[in-house]
């Protein structure tokens, strides 16, 4: 377990289900059900990006010659990749994440860990934030993501691998010993078929099996790796979410536990928002010259209007009018909203500014309705 002086931490660990793969039998309905497998033809020295579930079946996996893949799956259907397809559904989930926060540490197109201790939407649940972003993933791209909870990075990678695919998995801190204990060590993140040859030679098969083992014993056996394996069998991590993200917006946004027609009220509620995003910008020394309103109608429609200023600007006033010059593009005051929000973007952060974590709910885009 953590030691005393490690904060406890909620992590989640998102990862894609047969991404590739998946953005294909989308986009391609006569693929879906269907053995796909993307990556280099069979009949050259090509090799496999990835395959479907349908194709695993068969023993198909990621870095396989494409040649052994069609030998073990006669029926397998080849696809060459689309990078531009998987980045862009990949910048769709990566801007669910960043609603939630700031901590995000993408590791490819189809996997990140995020850190929702604290969380834009003052959600206290992890577990709930995933069922949200696995939600939003599946309204937004018609995909499917497996979800892992730990209290650290590896327990929330080893969870999101139990239960695939569309997935979400749970270890609390208080079960954790347990779990792992009784975790087949092939299963521990970082123990590759080399590393479980070994352990295997060496009579280690579960984590309890591991757990008995010195750091010193581990050290000789497996070099440096020696103390990672002590510590992740104790559920050991202290490895921070590291993002190096470029804040692009600065923004808040609120849900209304009731529909709002009221006009003043809505516009005493923007004014309030414009002061806290002036309040907010001025803390970090930043100004910006977009403006832009988000309004999310009673049934669920949502838009965005944005405005560019002549100057750098993070004054109330400044913020409020060029948002009241936006409210006359929407439709509030004759349709109920539910949501509504500001963000102001084209930043002039400098250096200095770019890794301040800010508290911004929500990524401003241009949306035409």
């Amino acid at each position: 377990m953590e030691k005393a002086d490690f904060p406890i931490r909620k992590i989640i660990h998102i990862d894609m289900d047969a991404f590739y793969a998946s953005v294909e039998q989308r986009d391609r309905p006569e693929l879906k059900g269907k053995p796909v497998i993307v990556g280099g033809s069979p009949n050259g020295r090509g090799v496999v990006a990835t395959c479907s579930y349908e194709a695993r079946k068969f023993g198909v996996h990621s870095a396989m010659p494409s040649s052994r893949a069609a030998r073990l799956c006669p029926n397998g259907i080849f696809v060459k990749p689309r990078f531009d397809a998987y980045k862009k559904a990949s910048q769709q989930i990566r801007d669910i994440f960043f609603e939630y926060t700031d901590l995000v540490e993408p590791l490819s197109l189809d996997e990140a860990y995020m850190d929702v201790t604290e969380n834009h939407k003052g959600i206290p649940s992890a577990t709930l934030i995933a069922k949200k972003i696995k939600e939003q993933i599946r309204e937004t791209t018609g995909l499917t993501a497996s979800a892992g909870i730990g209290h650290n990075k590896f327990l929330a990678k080893v969870a999101s691998d139990l239960d695939k695919p569309n997935g979400l998995t749970l270890i609390p801190p208080d079960k954790a010993a347990a779990f792992l204990e009784e975790l087949d060590i092939a299963k521990f993140w970082g123990v590759g078929k080399a590393t479980l040859k070994k352990m295997h030679a060496l009579g280690i098969r579960t984590g309890a099996d591991l757990k008995i083992w010195s750091e010193l014993d581990l050290a000789k056996a497996f070099g440096k790796s020696g103390r990672y394996y002590y510590n992740i069998v104790r559920g050991i991590d202290h490895r921070k979410v590291k993002t190096h993200r470029i804040r692009k917006s600065y923004g808040k946004e609120r849900t209304f536990s009731d529909d709002m027609a009221d006009m003043d009220w809505i516009r005493e509620f923007l004014s309030d928002l414009s002061g806290q995003i002036a309040t907010g910008m001025q803390k970090i020394q930043a100004a910006g010259k977009t403006v832009t309103l988000k309004v999310r109608y009673k049934n669920f429609d949502t838009i965005t209007r944005s405005a560019s200023l002549p100057n750098f600007t993070n004054d109330k006033e400044d913020i409020f009018n060029t948002v009241l010059g936006l409210m006359e593009e929407t439709e509030i005051g004759i349709r109920e909203v539910r949501l509504l929000g500001i963000s102001l973007s084209n930043l002039n952060l400098d250096e200095e500014f770019i890794y301040e974590q800010l508290e911004i709910p929500f990524e401003a885009r241009k949306v035409d309705s």
